[in-house]
């Protein structure tokens, strides 16, 4: 994959990237968890407009980034520029969303990220009746890096996740594929480890999604493009039919001609990959 490419796809720096549109009901940069040495934990939380008709379902959004970097805002290159913006979108169609903060991987080792999410998912709860949102129909959403740790934590018995859309993720931390080296101490799922994943084989398994199938795990949308350089396609197949295996249910897309974060997609593409993902996490929480 070109650099060029790279740079299309990681989030605007601070300095020029576009400010938040103003609106009713965005709740910013509220905290809810505490690191002992680090910093505070936030997320941004959009309700929908409409109030009275009870407690609003959940869309728990976890952005990507290679683990490394990202923006908690931020669901990638390709509906950046929308207005509304993705998750008003998602707002207006009845949802409340969160967009939690993470550890990334210069602060701290897997599975610290997957665990700042399940506390994430307790502050909701907990604070969940003075929001109005109700955490027992939640669906997790997640791109890239993020899609990765939405599909482990859906996968998480503990979790009671009603459904995952998950967008272009890796989900075998295991055996090579594209330009991921298991054997390689560099590359992100590295940095993610604190080792090469073959060093630590066992950690890797426990943070590949594929190892985490169980039968009863919530229906997963599973969505990635044809040509991806970072993440290939391979990674969403091979998940999909580990569920269908364990009897679980999966709905795969493959979009032709795309790349990584739907590049080369056409916007119509995008779109309906967009609204079809959102149908499907609608049909979920009735």
């Amino acid at each position: 994959m070109s650099d060029a490419l790279r740079g299309l796809i990681a989030a605007p720096h601070p300095d020029v990237a576009p400010l938040p549109a103003p609106g009713p009901r965005v709740l910013r940069g509220v905290p809810y968890g505490e690191v002992d040495g680090g910093r505070p934990l936030e997320l941004d939380l959009w309700l929908p407009e409409v109030a009275g008709s009870g407690p609003a379902p959940l869309v728990l959004f976890v952005h990507g980034g290679a683990w490394r970097r990202g923006r908690r805002d931020d669901m990638g290159l390709r509906t950046r520029d929308w207005s509304p913006g993705p998750f008003a979108r998602i707002a207006a169609a009845g949802f409340a969303v969160a967009c939690a903060d993470y550890r990334l991987s210069g602060e701290a080792r897997f599975p610290a990220p997957l665990d700042d999410l399940r506390t994430a998912l307790r502050w909701l709860g907990l604070r969940g009746p003075e929001l109005g949102v109700d955490t027992a129909r939640t669906v997790v959403w997640g791109e890239s890096a993020g899609g990765h740790l939405a599909s482990l934590l859906a996968l998480d018995p503990e979790v009671s996740a009603t459904g995952a859309v998950i967008w272009y993720a890796p989900s075998d931390l295991t055996v090579p594929r594209g330009p991921f080296d298991p054997h390689s101490a560099t590359t992100p799922e590295a940095l993610l480890l604190g080792a090469a994943p073959a060093a630590v084989p066992e950690l890797a398994r426990e943070a590949s999604p594929v190892t985490r199938v169980h039968p009863t795990a919530p229906p997963f949308l599973l969505i990635h493009g044809e040509r991806d350089t970072m993440v290939p396609a391979t990674h969403s197949e091979t998940l999909a039919a580990r569920l269908r295996e364990a009897g679980a249910p999966v709905e795969l897309r493959v979009v032709p001609g795309a790349d990584h974060g739907w590049y080369g997609a056409p916007d119509a593409e995008v779109e309906d990959v967009f609204a079809h993902s959102l149908r499907f996490a609608r049909g979920l929480v009735g």
